[in-house]
């Protein structure tokens, strides 16, 4: 290959491609027309590498005008190439930044393993951090934590060593679910077909096409996690019965045949985001006070609610992004079955819904009043409904997928506080 090629690109600040030129395609082996719009550039790294090194690379580029260094990138056909690149910050006429210009050299004299960066302990350990989606457990811990002030509430002493067990087994479901979902939304050409994803909210982990993981791999992760998940169970079905076991199958079969055939619930109009519902809302919350006092408390279920359409909202507006990959695979969500502008309401009415149910079981006395210390948390609701409103097919919908999250979070943990306390 010709060491006098200059590669040239641009990309958004997501890093999707807006310009590859002639010397781009000679080096990366890609033509325009296949990644234009299309292609990310973390495409041409290994996923290591732009986890540990190129988040850092583009902070120093927008700060000091400029980053320059040497890297390994991966040609099309999976070779490396050992290359010195100069990043820059591009800006619009009003100098806002927009997005990044990569100028890319090939270096003759110099071996890939001479210049590729060094992977530090803790970058391996945030790959497997994103594998398995970590930060999302907050969609379990939640819940879990309900139940256990819901039992407090009537009267029953909380063990916080078997509180700790069914959060244990609570979230190894949940990273079965996390890691079946990427390996099958790969497998049935979703992920690679969805451009318009935004990390780390949409779109899967991209583990699998950032190479952080193979699809074998994620298989086996998501069993692993499925089978542990069993074992934790035992002791927590030999404490409070059989229910505990029908709860956890629940969460199995909804959890793996989200996206896995023949069931592929989340491309059944619905049913996807209603199961989500359900599990990370009324039954883990019914779950966690089962394990507790060995019965299903009908406030457990109630207590549910709110939280059940929190975490609806965070999937449901984790779809938008997700929309023309999903539409494009036959995985009909809500979004794809309404449209991104008209499924705009029915995000209005999941935030609604839950705000408005912790009302009413605060003033029939199902719970104390004091539960009503959640309802500023619908600030973060309010915010993320202007953002969608005006955003909904935009990438400055992200700060509404963030807020979404931050309302669940801290919507659930008022809400456990209430009652406990009240």
């Amino acid at each position: 290959m010709d060491e006098k090629i200059k590669s040239v690109i641009t990309c958004d600040l997501d890093g999707k491609l807006e310009t590859f030129s002639e010397g781009a395609e000679t080096l990366f082996g890609y033509t325009a027309d296949e990644v234009i719009g299309k292609g990310r550039v973390s495409d041409f790294s290994d996923g290591q590498i732009v986890l540990g090194h190129v988040v850092n690379w583009l902070k120093e580029a927008v700060e000091k005008g400029a980053w320059e260094g040497d890297t390994v990138f991966l040609h099309k056909d999976g070779s490396e190439i050992p290359c010195h690149i100069k990043i820059t910050p591009t800006k619009d006429k009003n100098d806002n930044h927009i997005g990044y210009c990569g100028v890319t050299t090939l270096l003759t004299d110099k071996t890939p393993d001479e210049v590729r960066p060094n992977i530090g302990l803790m970058t391996k350990i945030f790959t497997w951090l994103v594998i398995m989606r970590l930060p999302f457990l907050t969609a379990t811990f939640v819940p879990l934590l309900v139940g256990a002030a819901v039992v407090n509430f009537l009267g029953y002493d909380v063990s916080w060593g078997w509180l700790g067990l069914t959060i244990l087994g609570g979230s190894l479901l949940h990273i079965g679910t996390n890691t079946a979902n990427d390996y099958f939304d790969h497998t049935s050409g979703t992920d690679e077909a969805n451009y318009n994803y935004m990390v780390p909210y949409s779109g899967g982990s991209r583990s699998i096409q950032m190479g952080l993981i193979s699809a074998k791999g994620m298989l086996t992760v998501s069993l692993v996690a499925f089978a542990l998940s069993a074992v934790v169970g035992v002791p927590l079905i030999q404490k409070a019965g059989m229910n505990i076991l029908w709860l956890g199958l629940i969460g199995f079969v909804s959890g793996f045949f989200y996206t896995a055939p023949p069931f592929r619930f989340a491309s059944r109009k619905g049913l996807g985001e209603l199961l989500i519902g359900l599990n990370f809302g009324p039954l883990m919350v019914a779950g966690s006070a089962l394990v507790q006092t060995g019965k299903i408390l009908p406030e457990a279920l109630l207590a549910g609610i709110p939280i059940g359409l929190l975490v609806a909202a965070i999937v449901y507006m984790n779809e938008f992004p997700d929309h023309d990959g999903d539409k494009a695979t036959g995985k009909d969500t809500l979004i794809v079955v309404f449209g991104p502008e008209k499924a705009r309401l029915g995000y209005v009415l999941l935030v609604a819904g839950a705000f408005v149910s912790i009302v009413v079981m605060a003033i029939n006395g199902t719970f104390p009043m004091l539960s009503l210390i959640a309802l500023p948390a619908a600030y973060f609701g309010f915010k993320a409904i202007q953002t969608l409103y005006e955003y909904y097919n935009d990438r400055l919908l992200l700060p509404a997928n963030a807020g979404t999250i931050n309302m669940h979070l801290v919507t659930g943990l008022l809400f456990c506080i209430g009652i406990w306390v009240g």
